[in-house]
């Protein structure tokens, strides 16, 4: 049965006197529409307190006598946030943990993580199950595969045992409507992939957009009065060798993809393969371990007439340095030099090594999948004045990490086709609590003729339909980079020899 429509005025009662946590105008009015939904899907922006609203929608539920349970499952970034709330918002707060081997029989509240969720669908099949229950999926974008995905086929043998079903993620459709449809047919199985089907299939993104968004909840960072993030494109110039060798991979990877267009992960590997390419060849040759630095050399030598082309990619960095690498530098000086921090984000584990050693006189701090101190580093950064740079992957650092109030400035080297994880990076230093009159900037780096034109075309159109489908002109922005001109090119061969050398007589 569908509820009642809720109004933002009756959302004090419905909470009672058990609630004392405060809500912003935003957050009473995204309450108040999914209480008015069967089943509801929260797109706000991170920053917009999704997890308090959840929290207030739950307990409006529960105060009702309709729910009694609750399951989250989201990333492991997410459980501070939820055992936070719960203490902060609830006089008398829920029994809640993390479901392990051994659950509290007594808890109200389970939290669990997306890897460890197939394992236990049956257990918590049966704990949802025996209670009416609400089942939340944090940073719901996890399983946007939907039955193609572990985590996605998972959350759909469990949604239907659940009297109340709630996603949260600020990127529901990073790859367009696909994403949606899965996310959808959690909420509203069956009817939801056929609304977006159904709205989408016809082309008019604005109008699709009018139909579907009575289905969710979405804050704007507009809403929560935060300036826009000014995003400029460096298109950077391969010097010869580099545009010889990327040019001959991109010959062989053609020919190898004519043999085999339906081999998605060949296919992958190629795209993997041109993405890093596209920064410095080089870091496709084999060094003693895949993830070893680049070693530059200081002055670079000349080119043996006779040599290989293979020999030359291994020696690469010897007679050449990569423009992108030259242009990080380059910003991050600059920025040292104004007193602003930089985050330099990088797909590729050894490009952040390899500009961990160039950038060592601006004591850069390093997080990644491999890092056996994350927390520690990332204090570094946030507390050392001498830390001028944290470098990083969007895969490690996408999600969970506020570091507005310390770093202003952003550096792409690389971007991936994914548009959810840009747009989740870029929140790491654009979100709500950043001072008045804070500019945000984001560099994105791209070799000119190279796959990263594709790339960004593709981010581009995906943006574009994320934008349009959530009525939100601040993500359409993003879709349209405006070009400027690359600061790099202007460090002469005598500078950058300088510097390294300096380097290299001060290792850290």
């Amino acid at each position: 049965m569908q509820p009642a429509e809720v109004s933002p005025g009756q959302i004090d009662e419905l909470l009672g006197p058990n609630w004392v946590g405060d809500l912003t105008d935003f957050q009473r009015r995204d309450i108040a529409h999914l209480l008015s939904l069967r089943h509801g899907a929260n797109f706000s922006v991170p920053g917009a307190g999704k997890t308090r609203v959840s929290l207030a929608v739950f307990e409006a539920l529960r105060r009702s006598g309709h729910i009694e349970r609750l399951l989250i499952v989201g990333p492991k970034s997410c459980y501070d946030a939820w055992m936070y709330e719960n203490v902060v918002c609830l006089k008398a707060p829920l029994r809640m943990a993390v479901y392990d081997r051994s659950p509290d029989p007594a808890a109200e509240a389970f939290i669990i993580n997306y890897e460890r969720l197939t394992s236990s669908v049956n257990e918590l099949g049966t704990w949802l199950g025996s209670r009416k229950s609400v089942l939340i999926l944090d940073e719901a974008h996890r399983m946007k595969l939907g039955a193609d995905g572990i985590y996605g086929s998972a959350c759909l043998a469990l949604g239907p045992i659940a009297d109340h079903r709630l996603i949260l993620t600020g990127t529901p459709a990073p790859n367009g409507a696909r994403d949606l449809e899965n996310l959808f047919s959690f909420v509203w199985p069956g009817h939801g992939r056929a609304k977006v089907i159904q709205t989408v299939g016809g082309g008019d993104l604005v109008k699709a957009s009018q139909v579907l968004r009575p289905l969710f909840a979405r804050t704007t960072k507009t809403e929560l009065g935060l300036p826009p993030v000014t995003v400029r494109l460096r298109v950077v110039q391969m010097p010869p060798l580099h545009r010889e060798i990327y040019d001959a991979l991109l010959g062989r990877f053609s020919a190898r993809v004519a043999n085999a267009e339906a081999d998605f992960q060949t296919l992958g590997k190629i795209v993997v393969y041109m993405l890093m390419a596209a920064t410095s060849p080089a870091l496709l040759a084999v060094g003693t371990t895949r993830h070893d630095p680049l070693a530059y050399q200081v002055p670079p030598l000349a080119v043996p007439e006779d040599a290989p082309l293979f020999q030359i990619m291994r020696d690469l960095p010897a007679y050449e340095t990569s423009p992108k690498y030259q242009e990080v530098l380059a910003i991050v000086a600059e920025n040292a030099a104004a007193g602003r921090k930089t985050l330099v984000w990088s797909t590729f584990i050894r490009s952040l090594n390899t500009l961990m050693q160039m950038l060592q006189e601006f004591q850069p701090a390093l997080v990644h999948g491999g890092t056996l101190d994350r927390e520690g580093e990332i204090e570094r950064f946030r507390s050392d004045p001498t830390c001028m740079v944290l470098l990083s992957n969007p895969a490690t650092l996408g999600e969970g990490i506020s570091l507005h109030k310390e770093c202003h400035d952003a550096i792409y080297v690389d971007r991936s086709f994914a548009a959810g994880q840009f747009l989740q990076s870029i929140d790491r230093i654009h979100r709500l609590g950043l001072a008045p009159g804070v500019e945000t900037r984001v560099t994105i780096l791209a070799a000119e003729e190279t796959i990263d034109d594709v790339v960004e075309h593709r981010l581009g159109e995906k943006l574009r339909f994320m934008g349009i489908i959530l009525d939100d002109p601040a993500v359409r922005v993003l879709a349209d980079l405006a070009g400027e001109p690359t600061v790099g090119s202007e460090i002469e061969a005598s500078d950058l020899r300088a510097i390294m050398g300096h380097l290299h007589a001060n290792p850290s």
